[in-house]
């Protein structure tokens, strides 16, 4: 696991290595030359990188620095090749603060050290990995049972460490395969919006991606990796679906219903439930009269049907947020015409790599430089995600005619509108239906390397914000009432957020079943428990969304550890349930609820995926990852009811 560092042994030449350090990114190669020498001298230098998110992405340095720092490595790195590959003991507490404090060019929190710690994987063991001891007296965990729901990227990382941990489990998942999300989007140019160095289980990196922001299938083919490489594959049930699981309170288990995809029914039992089947599951289709009259194909663009030949045909997207501009610059140049009707322009967060492969040098680095990884995912860490949250949160003295919610959410906004006028060029109308008014951040921003607003300036292609009435059986009706007639309809109209674990039903204490409890209104104390509902546990739950990037693959690294942890209580301590407190769960919710009105996504006057019907940001965690990942770190007994 992450804390057995496997580096390999350097026998490359001198230029082998110059080679590859012509593309390093210098300040996550200083900090790992530091752990190469043990050296710390390097921070009392001159070359000292610069807190800038908006700069080149390497503290600002200049090429000169850039050049210094390059052949420093390669002296530190022919040493340490010539020197057998041993590493000196790891730097303390104190050191790592001053060497991320260095790297990031400005004092960061203390707290983040125990967090860099357990991302180095310094302490020589994987402590996000959870031991579960077996109980004293009559009980065994051998015989505690567990079912999951999901084998995307949250369910099998559950197992993962269910598995580790010794504990029995079952996995029932829908599809045929593992990869939830990665597994059912296939449109053309689906990928990852986070880096993906980033965005992979820290205990499982993997220094081959082929793209910076891999593919669908990329992605896919690193989950059924994974579920094969920790024998997690015998213990899933596919093409299974659950009907019911229902409380039963006087044996304290989960009665589990599921039927499989030739309709044969079974039951199973379980001590804990899990779901993992996220909040971006289930398609949404507009609520359009006449949508189902249409006489050509027509399909959500998660449920994308690769048999449609769209080369020459008239097509309409409904849609213009992640999923459009991804799909659209792929297919506009085949369709004989594209019209994209957009409710709201995206924002856009301007990456030039987007697109952009990963090169054989920088391979050739995240293999063999020790600690270069791991350095460089902290900093994409605190760039995509962590420094950039105080932009988008509410200044209560700020004033402003243009949506922006403070100065330097202001001046962002204003670099994200010179980019967009950039690549729009001499069309105000273009410009007009691509400049959002609601504020940054409000959505989730779009990455662009200049292929959505360029797909979008095609002959080919045209883009209003006409609102549709209706759909007919030739194509739609907007509201000034002209029908347009198309070929094919696609659908990029997201997904049923609000309504979590649609449609299974989840009957708790006194036969609540949590659906109807929710109603569009979903809550759960951090995310995962609900009082009423003991030994249920949801990852990727209420209100543990992000927004400002980062990867949601940390978030269920923390969620993860604190249901293995709580099941470690259950078990070791021979208790039969935990059932959140409802004071505490209440306080959390009222706690979320005041933070997320102080978010750019939380203000008023627009809606979003993020939001319920009446407005409330059911979706988004307001705070740090900092902050939930030291809220995850060991479940309190004080906030729940034990028998």
């Amino acid at each position: 696991m992450s804390g057995d560092q496997s580096f390999g042994v350097i026998t490359d030449s001198d230029a082998v290595i110059e080679t590859a350090l012509s593309e390093a990114h210098a300040p996550a190669l200083m900090m790992a030359m530091i752990q190469i020498t043990g050296d710390t001298s390097l921070m009392d230098g001159d070359i000292r990188p610069k807190a800038s998110l908006f700069g080149d992405g390497e503290g600002d340095l200049s090429r000169e620095e850039r050049a210094r720092v390059r052949q420093m490595a390669l002296d530190a790195l022919a040493a340490y090749r010539d020197g057998g590959c041993k590493l000196p003991a790891a730097p303390d507490a104190a050191t790592l603060q001053k060497m991320v404090d260095f790297m990031i060019g400005e004092a960061v929190p203390a707290d983040y050290v125990p967090l860099l710690q357990e991302e180095l994987g310094i302490s020589g063991f994987d402590s996000r990995d959870v031991k579960i001891d077996q109980p004293a007296g009559s009980h065994n965990k051998d015989n505690y049972k567990v079912v999951i729901v999901g084998a995307g990227m949250s369910g099998l990382l559950m197992a993962i460490r269910l598995k580790n941990a010794g504990i029995p489990f079952v996995i029932i998942e829908k599809n045929p395969q593992t990869g939830g999300t990665w597994y059912e989007n296939t449109y053309p140019g689906c990928r990852v919006d986070n880096p993906n160095h980033l965005y992979s289980y820290s205990f499982e990196p993997n220094h081959d991606w082929p793209l910076h922001f891999s593919t669908h299938d990329v992605l896919f083919d690193y989950f059924n990796r994974c579920a094969d490489k920790y024998g997690i594959r015998e213990h899933i049930r596919f093409n299974t679906e659950l009907v019911e699981a229902r409380y039963l309170e006087d044996d304290a288990q989960w009665q589990i219903s599921v039927r499989d995809i030739d309709g044969v029914e079974d039951v199973l039992e379980a001590d804990a439930f899990i779901s993992a089947v996220g909040q971006l599951n289930r398609p949404k289709m507009p609520d359009l009269p006449g949508i189902d009259s249409f006489e050509g194909p027509s399909f959500h663009s998660a449920r994308w049907d690769h048999d449609v030949d769209l080369a020459g045909k008239r097509v309409a997207v409904i849609g213009s947020g992640a999923s459009a501009a991804q799909f659209v610059p792929e297919i506009a140049p085949d369709c004989g015409s594209l019209t994209v009707f957009q409710r709201t322009p995206p924002w856009i967060s301007e990456t030039p790599h987007y697109h952009d492969a990963v090169s054989d040098n920088i391979k050739w680095l995240l293999h063999n430089v020790p600690y270069y990884d791991k350095w460089y995912r902290f900093w994409l860490f605190w760039m995509t995600s962590e420094g950039l949250l105080p932009m988008v949160k509410v200044d209560p003295e700020w004033s402003s005619n243009d949506d922006s919610v403070s100065a330097t959410h202001e001046m962002i906004q204003n670099m994200t509108k010179d980019y967009i006028a950039s690549q729009v060029g001499d069309d105000p109308e273009l410009l007009r239906l691509a400049t959002p008014h609601y504020p940054m951040g409000g959505k989730r921003n779009l990455r662009d390397n200049g292929a959505w607003l360029g797909a979008l300036k095609r002959d080919n292609v045209s883009v209003t914000d006409n609102t549709i009435t209706e759909i007919t059986p030739k194509g739609l009706r907007t509201e000034d009432g002209v029908e347009h007639e198309f070929d094919v309809i696609v659908y990029g109209t997201g997904f049923t957020a609000s309504k979590f674990l649609a449609p299974m039903r989840i009957i708790g204490k006194d036969g609540v079943d949590l659906r109807n409890h929710w109603g569009d209104n979903p809550r759960a104390y951090l995310g995962m428990t609900v009082p009423g509902f003991p030994n249920f546990f949801c990852l990727y739950g209420p209100n543990t969304n992000i927004v400002v990037n980062g990867s949601i693959i940390f978030f269920s690294e923390c969620e993860v550890r604190y249901v293995a942890r709580c099941i470690k209580l259950l078990v070791e301590k021979g208790l039969s349930a935990m059932d959140c407190r409802e004071d505490v769960h209440d306080s959390f919710n009222e706690e979320i609820d005041a933070a997320n009105e102080q978010m750019a996504w939380g203000l008023p006057g627009f809606s979003s995926w993020y939001k319920n019907a009446e407005g409330r940001v059911t979706q988004n965690w307001p705070h740090s990852l900092l902050e939930y990942w030291a809220r995850t770190r060991e479940p309190s007994e004080a906030d729940f009811i034990l028998n």
